[in-house]
């Protein structure tokens, strides 16, 4: 058995999550999630401001807690906090380190921020069958964090479909974190969900596995929380990876005193191709929220959109009205609608101006007027869409620094 814990499901999770992990109990892997569509977007931001970033941040200073106290444990680390930087993370890192390479397509797209392949878990297990005690990749499939130490373990081969699939369901159940122990749970109310604890996978040699956690933390693992997290961001049952397609529907769940167990998964070969996450900046993005107050609150708000309009036109303008007003109400919030309106542009001016032209309003506009914030400048926004390539189009690659 090995046993392979989770302590982030995003970029942004809770930083105390790592040690909460190593000190709360055994483990052999500690594996952190970082990485999401947006996170790509971000990091390529980054780049362009610093060629030496493009890594999660929060990730390094983890380590410069954590990594010391990881090492005297024996618990090997595996993250895809490499984003678009692996080598760079790594070489931070004072560990015996390998990374991971070769996601990185924006020579074949570049029109794209970003265009990376999601690899899959087999450089991970180079990684470590070559001993390195951390690992770090950039964008891999989530569930791979947790099947490439697996597979490394139990010296699994390539086609061992039913047992990459009954890791990959452990890797999907972990990658979100907390999701899996009370975390976004429809049933909160139910269990004391004040400070869940992060899961735990201890997977079998089958590839069967036991989600758990460890004693005295919050949240809870039952069939119904662990089925939450297994039905979050999938489609048909047929969940395609690019180590093995998972079929969800022969999955078992049985609730255990220390968790729920889960077996008899079946898999077959991964589809021929690999999913490409492109991120390209689509312009500029800026909103004002008018409050409106009292009476005759679709006549302002129909007042204002005119004179907006009228300022800046109406191109790449959205309106939405939230009608939280109340008839008679005892207060001025309580009796308030709100009236958010957004533009977006790929002229910077525009999204700028646009924020001007909504505070000249102020004195000639609906009676009462006022918005909940001051003007800003406009932000930029990515527009994200999937592609594919065949697998040998990609040459991943393990490296042990």
């Amino acid at each position: 058995m090995i046993r392979i814990g989770n302590a982030s499901g995003f970029y942004g999770d809770r930083l105390s999550a790592m040690r909460e992990q190593l000190e709360g109990g055994d483990l052999d892997v500690l594996t952190g999630d970082y990485l999401a569509e947006l996170t790509m977007l971000i990091l390529g931001r980054d780049r362009m401001k610093d060629s030496q970033l493009g890594y999660a941040k929060t990730f390094l200073r983890q380590m410069e807690d954590c990594l010391g106290l990881a090492l005297d444990k024996g618990v090997k680390i595996v993250v895809n906090a490499g984003g678009l930087n692996p080598e760079g993370l790594a070489r931070k890192l004072d560990a015996k380190v390998g990374y991971v390479t070769g996601d990185d397509l924006k020579a074949r797209f570049p029109e794209a921020l970003t265009a990376n392949a999601y690899l899959g878990a087999w450089e991970i297990a180079d990684c470590l069958d070559q001993g390195a005690q951390v690992v770090v990749t950039g964008r891999v499939t989530d569930a791979s964090l947790v099947v490439g130490p697996a597979a490394a373990h139990f010296g699994w081969a390539r086609d061992d479909w039913d047992k990459l699939a009954g890791a990959t369901v452990a890797g999907h159940v972990l990658e979100c974190g907390t999701q899996a122990t009370g975390g976004n749970y429809s049933f909160f109310t139910e269990i004391d969900t004040t400070k869940p604890g992060f899961p735990i996978a201890e997977i079998d040699e089958d590839g069967s596995c036991l989600i758990t956690k460890h004693d005295g933390t919050g949240g809870t693992v039952t069939t119904d929380t662990v089925t939450a997290q297994l039905l979050y961001e999938i489609g048909a049952p047929e969940y395609l990876g690019p180590d093995v397609t998972t079929h969800f529907d022969t999955i078992k769940l049985e609730q255990h005193p220390r968790g729920v167990r889960i077996s008899e998964t079946k898999g077959s070969p991964p589809p021929d191709t690999l999913k490409v996450c492109l991120n390209t900046l689509g312009g500029f993005r800026n909103s004002t929220t008018f409050v409106l107050t009292g009476l005759d609150v679709d006549a302002k708000a129909d007042l204002v959109k005119r004179q907006l309009q009228q300022a800046i036109g109406d191109e790449g303008l959205t309106w939405t009205l939230a009608r939280t007003d109340q008839t008679d109400a005892p207060t001025e919030e309580q009796a308030s609608a709100l009236l958010h309106v957004t533009i977006k542009t790929t002229d910077p001016k525009r999204a700028k101006g646009f924020s001007r032209a909504a505070i000249e309003l102020a004195l000639a506009s609906y009676p009462g007027f006022h918005v909940t914030a001051p003007p800003s400048d406009g932000t930029p926004f990515g527009v994200y869409k999937a592609a594919y390539v065949n697998r040998d189009e990609v040459s991943a690659k393990a490296v042990l620094l």
